[in-house]
């Protein structure tokens, strides 16, 4: 039995930076949202020193077979759009110092190969999703959309001008037969796949599927949302993304007013955070040395108040 490190299931990006957003305190409470490879988790519970409480959520069940096993940790097997919920159920609504959230897909999802989500091997079957055991996977996805559907989809998550001309191959290839594996995808599109651009485009394409197949943006705005409901006033949100289209959502999240009764009445509307980092924080050269796949990372960190 091969057994994986933490360090090699997900190097943990702007580790240093999120805790010190985090503003850990060893009584307090916090929550990991995206526990992954458990490589924040396990720094915020060295913080922690058994005293306080953290709260990890992940849907995956690989990630759950990770999960440490200690009094002041628990680990929640649900996607993070159910934040509010748990958190009512543990008696923590208003309560929680400071919530985490890594949105990065983990390394070891892009190197299990099994589990479809690089292009870089062919045969694996077209799946995707973060829980393997529930919705629809890619390949449901490209066999049963509607043309005009899986040109939206590549449109609006993969940022592509050529959605339309792409979603034309799918539909013709799979006419002859369902595309099943990476390398049916790859193969419908290769009319459309320049040498030079292959590998952009190809990441274009297979991001803007995961993001359907894994509703991510929706659970990303679900999770901003149920913040207001779960941090303390002074509370701190810190948020990691890897995408424009995340970024551009927690950003104007952040940017956005107070809706309360009294606001409106009184016309005294007011942003509920207060923001921490004008721009967001990007990993240092020697994190890009170490850890390319920091590249892409922004972090932003907020304060909630009242």
């Amino acid at each position: 039995m091969n057994i994986v490190r933490a360090e090699d299931y997900h190097v943990p990006v702007m580790l240093q930076e999120c805790l010190e957003g985090m503003q850990l305190r060893p009584e307090g409470c916090y929550v990991d949202v995206t526990f992954g490879g458990g490589g924040h988790s396990r720094a915020i519970l060295k913080e922690l020193q058994g005293a306080g409480m953290l709260y990890s959520f992940d849907q995956d069940p690989d990630a759950a077979a990770r999960a440490p096993q200690q009094p002041c940790f628990t680990f929640i097997a649900s996607n993070f759009r159910h934040l509010a919920r748990f958190m009512d159920y543990y008696d923590r609504l208003g309560q929680v110092d400071a919530i985490l959230a890594d949105l990065g897909v983990s390394s070891h999802h892009f190197d299990a190969m099994e589990r479809g989500f690089s292009f870089r091997d062919e045969t694996p079957l077209l799946d995707m999703r973060m829980n393997n055991r529930a919705g629809l996977s890619a390949r449901d996805l490209l066999n049963s959309y509607e043309e005009e559907q899986l040109a939206d989809v590549l449109y609006r998550y993969g940022e592509l001008k050529q959605s339309r001309s792409l979603a034309k191959l799918i539909v013709k290839a799979r006419s002859a037969a369902p595309l099943q594996t990476v390398g049916d995808l790859i193969a419908a599109l290769r009319p459309a796949l320049r040498p030079d651009q292959e590998k952009k485009l190809l990441a274009c394409i297979f991001q803007a599927l995961r993001i359907e197949v894994n509703g991510e943006l929706k659970a990303l705005e679900e999770l901003l949302e149920a913040s207001l409901r779960v941090l303390r006033p002074g509370g701190r949100l810190v948020v990691m993304t890897y995408h424009s289209l995340e970024d551009r959502i927690v950003k104007n999240f952040l940017k956005g007013t107070d809706d309360s009764a009294e606001a409106q009445i009184y016309g005294t509307a007011r942003s509920a955070w207060r923001l921490i980092t004008r721009k967001p924080l990007v990993a240092s050269a020697e994190e890009l040395e170490r850890n390319p796949r920091s590249r892409s990372a922004k972090l932003r960190i907020a304060e909630r108040i009242r």
